[in-house]
């Protein structure tokens, strides 16, 4: 069977879970990976349970795309939209710098980024400005707040970045973003929405782009009966 066929089996299991009716807008047009998308964000709501606040819109990050792509994904699930924008991943992720994410991390120190579901907390203000906290509810990204990993603006996840060099810049394992696309983050996914973070490979048509070289990255989803730690928020 082929990975992409394993993916969607496992995309339509989940997304059979029970979830609010208002929550099923329609997804019958958009791309072939927005029809996926659908199906991640809803089966992320119902893995992450009560630690997730408010159920409108789902984030969802891509590392398994390069970063020259628009790779972090707003799906309102209300109004069955999806819109794309572009995000940077760790140095510990990417030691080459080459814009492909090789590995994750939740090790302290790593720099790296982390797999797994986050619920956005508040905003701050820190080293980049406004910022937003995020709780790691998986055991692959537990660490978060005590790793300082936030959604925050910086300039190396600007597309003039991008048009110089052909990639983003690296973070120190924070969901880093261009100022204009900061502000849709802002505005749409803080205030205990869900985030996730996972190497999903997903192209436009839907196929799913090669796991890249020297990538030590699994693509299995994460284990329903080992995922959200609802209970600690």
């Amino acid at each position: 069977m082929k990975r992409r066929d394993i993916l969607k089996g496992t995309l339509a299991a989940g997304a059979a879970l029970a979830l609010p009716t208002r929550l099923f807008a329609s997804a019958a047009t958009g791309t072939p990976r927005d029809r996926i998308l659908f199906d991640i964000a809803r089966r992320e709501l119902a893995r992450a349970g009560s630690a997730i606040w408010k159920h409108d819109i789902v984030g969802i990050a891509d590392f398994g795309l390069h970063s020259a792509k628009p790779r972090f994904h707003f799906v309102n699930l209300e109004r069955g939209e999806v819109q794309s924008h572009h995000v940077s991943h760790g140095t510990g992720s990417d030691p080459q710098h080459d814009g492909w994410l090789k590995q994750f991390s939740n090790t302290e120190g790593s720099n790296a980024t982390s797999r797994g579901a986050y619920v956005t907390w508040e905003w701050y203000t820190g080293r980049y400005g406004t910022s937003v906290r995020l709780g790691g509810l998986d055991q692959s990204n537990e660490a978060a707040l005590r790793r300082y990993i936030v959604m925050h603006h910086a300039d190396y996840a600007e597309t003039s970045h991008l048009d110089r060099w052909g990639r983003l810049g690296r973070s120190n394992g924070c969901f880093a973003m261009g100022t204009d696309q900061f502000q849709e983050a802002l505005l749409h996914l803080s205030g205990g929405r869900l985030l996730f973070a996972d190497s999903l490979g997903l192209e436009e048509d839907g196929s799913i782009q090669p796991v890249p070289e020297l990538a030590m990255i699994d693509r299995r989803p994460l284990d329903f009966g080992t995922g959200a730690v609802a209970s600690a928020f």
